[in-house]
């Protein structure tokens, strides 16, 4: 606590007056279809009487701005009013924006009115939040970490303080697909549990961040292969006249990031991050010594005002070894005894191509992923042969295509087009374990090459002086897996909405669809004596049936209140034969997802209600505060619903940022998430010698699955920002304080061995085949502070 007050005392003492007010936000404003620039248009920053006009090419510059974040609003006779999201100005790097504009049959009258800043979709008029730029950067408990920055939107949940598995409305880790300037991103996070989605550290840059929109339900069309949510990342836009670079210092790794034009028409963002986990984990005696490094980057060309084409590349090198003199403890004993050396690599490369009509457009994109996941385990952490447990290799390998044509005749918005992807997974797995009340050897190898398709339509309309908004989509999807996969029309996908504004301020929204989610590639590749067993036991596609209803009150431009009522309906799910569990209560933690025989026999359903306000104002206040009341079941042996591992029941989160003068920043978290189930151990197995042996770690009892439940947890985390602008750089301190009131998350009881003073096993003195284990009780979370820096110049 010292050092902490140490540094708020260095941050007041250096002098607060601002160096610099020459932020530069250049830009232009263009027609959402034709990509036309819109020439004479009416600019102003949001809450000031700072304006200008865009020229005949649809160009505008502001100049003298005091650095921060702003937001625009856009008018233009013929076209629909346009408040935009935050930008981040710098006197610094190069700002630049480009703004669409919707065309619209509105008067000059109408087209004064001031336009909403949150998002408004009329294929989504519900399950559809977004956050930006401002929200991001100034996070609290984040720590610039933007899976963690998604865990304070309504309805995600997550399983524990220290990673990234998100829930969204009952539905698991699996679930969620995540897409970045419309290129999807399989991996998003550092270690990641193959099959599902979390990890401990996320990937993403949040400095290239501009926005992202997060769909609950009332997914589009054009995004398929996900039960419970879809994540829009947006990056910013580059092209200037300069180029600007960025190195920031954390606790946990430090950055280089650059904005630089790379030629008359290109523009390109770009960053490397590497982490020293590994000296602090050191230092703390913790028994594993994690490192990472990632990279991303963007190229933007617009070769004319028909043509635009865009490069992304995300990635990550991720490695892993135990700490072979941790602190001398019970709790790392265990953790050495069963924690496998893990290393991972993933890329994902990408490019589109936009291509402009009159009044529509056609996009093509093109993206290969690449996971490469090992992990093995010596008994004892002793490498040699006869020692070995587990040794698992493995790779997942995606090749996509997919076109998009959009046009807006009469008013009547549609989207159309299709997909193909070449999928190859390969599996090299030995793996020792207690099956039957006898050791087993599980030794197998995959060798998986399939090809899926899809295609998909929408339209939307308003009617009756737009007081009506009606919106309807279909999508199908395939594969040649299987014959339970192979026919389009078994896997349609239909969806409605609907809008309907009772009173200037108030709406009533709806929307009803079926999502259809492929199998993870780690069940689909299962394989015993060469055979695709749970192809052979008739897997299928995931589906599920969202109802979502509710109202929305829109007080002002900058404010929204919504209630949702939500109801989701699964079938197809896979379960496991050797746990009697479904697999939807799986994937929440280290290692690997669904390897293992299913049959495509589980139900389940969540179902709950959302409340959510949201406002920001003329003085820099951000607030947003959401409660989510959920329940989800899936069937077990018995085919009765019971509670899954992420029934919740209570979720809340109260954030709020506030920007004062002279460039200070306070943020604010608040989280509340109910206790979720868990299932105990089962003593009798887990104290067999031979049991234990191949797994150092205990066994649950899946007979009594769920049956336990954890104490509700809450967490205030508090983040302060300060930034000094000079003429030519910049210089940024934040101080990220999470958990300060140090409140203690039960974890299940665990087992562990009993040891004597030599350190040796200890024998139950009944039963020379069992272990004499004891239970250890733990918690996880503490008081923990991070201070930043940030140099831009």
């Amino acid at each position: 606590m010292k050092n902490i007050l140490l540094s708020i005392s260095l941050l007041l003492t250096i002098s607060t007056h601002t160096f610099s007010q020459n932020g530069v936000l250049k830009g232009i404003i263009k027609d959402a279809f034709t990509n036309e620039p819109v020439p004479f248009a009416n600019i102003v920053i949001a809450n000031t009487t700072t304006g200008t006009t865009s020229d005949d090419l649809g160009k505008f510059e502001f100049t003298k701005l005091q650095p921060g974040f702003v937001q625009l609003q856009i008018s233009s006779i013929g076209y629909t009013a346009k408040k935009t999201a935050e930008f981040r100005i710098s006197n610094v790097r190069p700002n630049y924006v480009e703004i669409t504009l919707e065309s619209s049959t509105e008067t000059l009258e109408e087209v004064k009115v001031k336009a909403a800043v949150y998002a408004v979709k009329a294929e989504a008029p519900v399950s559809l939040r977004r956050i930006g730029i401002g929200q991001i950067e100034k996070s609290a408990g984040s720590n610039r970490d933007i899976s963690k920055v998604i865990q304070a939107l309504p309805g995600v949940g997550s399983a524990s303080t220290f990673r990234n598995d998100i829930f969204v409305r009952g539905g698991g880790p699996s679930e969620n697909r995540f897409y970045l300037d419309g290129i999807e991103i399989p991996t998003i996070n550092h270690f990641t549990t193959q099959g599902a989605s979390g990890g401990p550290t996320g990937i993403l840059n949040t400095d290239f961040i501009r926005e992202v929109d997060f769909y609950s339900s009332a997914f589009p069309a054009s995004k398929g292969n996900a039960l419970s949510s879809v994540f829009e990342f947006k990056q910013i836009d580059v092209k200037d006249d300069k180029p600007s670079y960025k190195a920031s210092l954390g606790a946990s790794e430090m950055s280089f990031t650059t904005l630089a034009p790379i030629g008359e028409k290109t523009g390109l963002i770009a960053s490397v991050r590497h982490s020293y986990l590994q000296f602090l984990f050191d230092a703390l005696g913790l028994p594993f010594l994690p490192t990472f490094t990632d990279f991303q980057f963007k190229t933007k060309t617009r070769l004319n005002t028909k043509n635009e084409v865009s490069f992304l590349g995300v990635g990550a090198l991720d490695r892993f070894k135990l700490n072979p003199e941790p602190d001398p403890s019970e709790e790392n004993a265990f953790i050495l005894g069963y924690l496998p050396v893990n290393n991972q690599w993933n890329y994902t490369l990408g490019s589109s191509w936009k291509h402009f009509f009159g009044n529509s457009y056609m996009t093509f994109v093109l993206s290969r992923n690449h996971l490469k996941n090992t992990a093995y385990k010596y008994q004892d952490n002793i490498e040699i042969p006869e020692n070995l447990l587990s040794d698992y290799s493995s790779d997942e390998i995606e090749n996509k295509f997919r076109f998009e044509y959009t046009t807006r005749p009469n008013n009547y918005t549609i989207n159309v087009g299709g997909g193909l992807e070449q999928v190859g997974y390969y599996n090299d797995t030995y793996l020792k374990t207690f099956r039957n009340n006898q050791p087993v050897v599980i030794d197998y190898e995959s060798d998986l090459n399939f090809v899926k398709w899809s295609t998909f339509g929408s339209v939307s309309h308003p009617f009756f002086d737009k007081r009506l908004t009606l919106a309807a989509g279909i999508r199908m999807d395939a594969n040649n897996y299987s014959g339970d996969m192979n026919n389009l029309l078994q896997q349609i996908s239909p969806r409605a909405s609907a809008s309907y504004r009772l009173l200037p301020k108030l709406f009533v929204n709806a929307n009803v669809g079926r999502y259809y989610q492929n199998p993870a590639y780690t069940t689909m590749g299962y394989s015993r004596n060469d055979v695709l067993v749970n192809k052979e036991n008739g897997l299928k596609y995931i589906h599920a049936d969202h109802l979502v209803g509710g109202i929305e009150l829109r007080p002002n431009t900058s404010t929204r209140i919504t209630f949702e009522g939500f109801f989701k309906q699964y079938n197809d799910y896979p379960f496991s034969v050797k746990d009697s569990v479904s697999l939807a209560s799986k994937g929440g933690d280290f290692g690997v997802f669904g390897d293992e025989e299913v049959t495509p026999t589980s139900t389940g359903e969540a179902f709950g209600f959302e409340f959510l306000f949201r406002t920001q104002t003329e003085k820099g206040l951000n607030l947003m505060a959401a409660y989510t009341y959920v329940r989800s079941e899936f069937s077990d042996y018995k085919d009765e619903l019971i509670p899954s591992s992420w029934d919740s029941r209570h979720l809340f989160t109260l954030t709020l940022n506030q920007s004062f003068k002279r460039n200070w920043d306070l943020g604010l978290k608040w989280r509340y998430v109910g206790g979720l189930p868990y299932t105990p151990y089962d003593y009798n197995k887990s104290t067999l010698i031979e049991a234990w042996d191949v797994n150092n770690q205990q066994y649950l009892n899946y007979a009594l699955f769920n049956t336990e439940r954890l104490e509700p947890f809450h967490q205030l985390d508090i983040r302060i920002d300060k930034t000094y602008n000079f003429d030519k750089w910049t210089l940024g301190f934040y101080l990220d304080i999470q958990n300060v009131y140090n409140k203690q998350a039960d974890q299940p009881a665990t087992l562990i061995q009993g040891r004597d003073e030599n350190g040796k096993a200890l024998i139950d003195p009944n039963d020379p085949n069992r272990y004499a284990l004891k239970e250890l009780n733990t918690t996880s979370g503490t008081v923990l502070p991070t201070i930043g820096l940030m140099v831009e110049f």
